[in-house]
C-alpha cells in the first residue's frame, strides 16, 4: 500500500512541506514492515510540491530490494499512481502486480491508519523549527517501524488465518 501525507512548516526564509510516502508490507509468517520515504519540497513557484510518479517507482525498487522478492501493490486513487509512466513501469517489470482500491475507500488502506498514528504522535504540538517537525515526524514513523503489531493493527483484514484450538 502506498500513500503520501504531508505537512508544511513556515520559517522565516519561507514555506516548506515535508511529504512522506509510506508502503505497508505484509507476507504471512513474517514481521509486517514499513517501508518509508520523506522528502521535503520547498515551496517556490513552479516548484513540485508532492512525490512524482518517478519518486514512487523508486520507493517501489527500493522495497523489491528490501523485501527480496515480487511485490503486490494495492495502490490508492492518488493521481500520481495513476499516471502513464507509472503504470508503463508496473507493466514492463514482472515482479511487480498492482490493484486499485475504489475510488474512496480509506478504510481499506493501511497507511491512512499509519497517518493518523503519526499525527495522532504529533497532535497539539508547536515546533520551532522545519527540522524539529522533521525529526519528529521520522522519529514517530521509526517508532511504528519498529513495532510490527501496529502495522498489522493498521491491516483491515486478517493475514493469517487463526489456527484451531
Amino acid at each position: 500500500m502506498s500513500q503520501q501525507d504531508r505537512w508544511s512548516a513556515q520559517t522565516a526564509e519561507g514555506r516548506r512541506r515535508t511529504s512522506v510516502a509510506a508502503l505497508c508490507c505484509y507476507k504471512p509468517g513474517e514481521k509486517s514492515r514499513l517501508i518509508h520515504r520523506p522528502r521535503t519540497h520547498l515551496l517556490l513557484k513552479g516548484a513540485r510540491k508532492s512525490f512524482s510518479w518517478k519518486d514512487y517507482r523508486d520507493l517501489l525498487v527500493r522495497a523489491h530490494i528490501q523485501l527480496g522478492g515480487p511485490i503486490v501493490v494495492v495502490w490508492d486513487n492518488l493521481n500520481t499512481h495513476l499516471a502513464a509512466g507509472l503504470k508503463r513501469y508496473e507493466a514492463e517489470h514482472d515482479w511487480l502486480t498492482t490493484v486499485r482500491l475504489p475510488p474512496y475507500a480509506p478504510d481499506l488502506n493501511p497507511v491512512e491508519a499509519v497517518w493518523s498514528l503519526v499525527r495522532r504522535a504529533m497532535a497539539n504540538t508547536a515546533f520551532d523549527t522545519p527540522d524539529d517537525l522533521d525529526r519528529k515526524l521520522r522519529r514517530e514513523l521509526r517508532r511504528i517501524q519498529l513495532r510490527p503489531h501496529l502495522i498489522n493493527g493498521c491491516l483491515p483484514l486478517a493475514i493469517n488465518p487463526p489456527t484451531p484450538p
